[in-house]
């Protein structure tokens, strides 16, 4: 069971993952999409993703930090007082990433105009974040240090994912709740495809590089006749 928990499934995850994406970019209308309901409803969407986002990103990259550069965890945390603001801060995204990802949940469960266009696959993924952050508060309360025994027991096993050449005999010792972390993360990679989620995997970084925009509002026909673009050629409305 272990085997398949902790070498097949995230094997399997990234693989599904990956055909998957691939598919669903090249069959779906509209790409990688978030399918964004803030036209049915806005407060509830504001409040719940920032939140969700903000604490979500801190711990994507923390996570993704103790296993890029171990060592240089290890050595931030040797110091009692960087070691407990890292774990406090971690905590505090956390609690921020859950209570988002809540609001989200109970929005889309009790608005009748955003739950008809709701898939069963995505409150799936939503049981599976609520499950990855709650196992996530659970070990940083009760196995304090996360961030230190993370950089030094775990990333050698998912190294060892990475390098094909699974260990997991650091994982079979461990509580049933880091169990329970990575099984819920290697669930929720697998089925992202399939979901709303799967917008995170573009990020529109050509909009940053476009020529600017020039928008007029409530100018007469003779004023936008003279407007020169940034080329230094007229403006000539077809509609005036």
């Amino acid at each position: 069971m272990n085997l398949f928990l902790f070498v097949g499934l995230p094997y399997a995850s990234i693989f599904i993952m990956l055909i998957g994406s691939v598919f669903i970019y090249n069959n779906r209308e509209y790409r990688f999409s978030s399918l964004s309901t803030q036209l049915l409803e806005s407060n509830g969407l504001h409040k719940g993703a920032n939140l969700f986002h903000a604490g979500l990103i801190f711990l994507f990259f923390g996570h993704l930090t103790a296993f890029v550069f171990p060592a240089s965890v290890l050595h931030w945390n040797a110091d009692q007082f960087r070691l407990i603001v890292l774990e406090v801060s971690a905590t505090g995204f956390a609690l921020a990433a859950l209570f988002g990802v809540i609001v989200l949940a109970v929005r889309r469960l009790k608005n009748e105009r955003i739950r008809v266009v709701t898939s069963k696959l995505d409150i799936l993924v939503y049981v599976l974040l609520i499950t990855q952050i709650i196992s996530g508060l659970v070990i940083a309360y009760y196995h304090r240090w996360g961030s230190s025994w993370f950089a030094s027991t775990l990333t050698p096993y998912l190294y060892s994912l990475f390098t094909l050449s699974p260990d997991i005999k650091a994982i079979e010792i461990m509580p049933i709740s880091v169990k329970i972390h990575i099984v819920s993360a290697s669930l929720i990679i697998g089925v992202i495809p399939f979901t709303r989620f799967l917008h995170f995997l573009v990020y529109p970084i050509g909009y940053f590089f476009r020529r600017p925009q020039v928008v007029i509002w409530n100018r007469d026909a003779k004023e936008k006749r003279s407007t020169k673009d940034i080329a230094g050629q007229g403006v000539r409305p077809s509609n005036n």
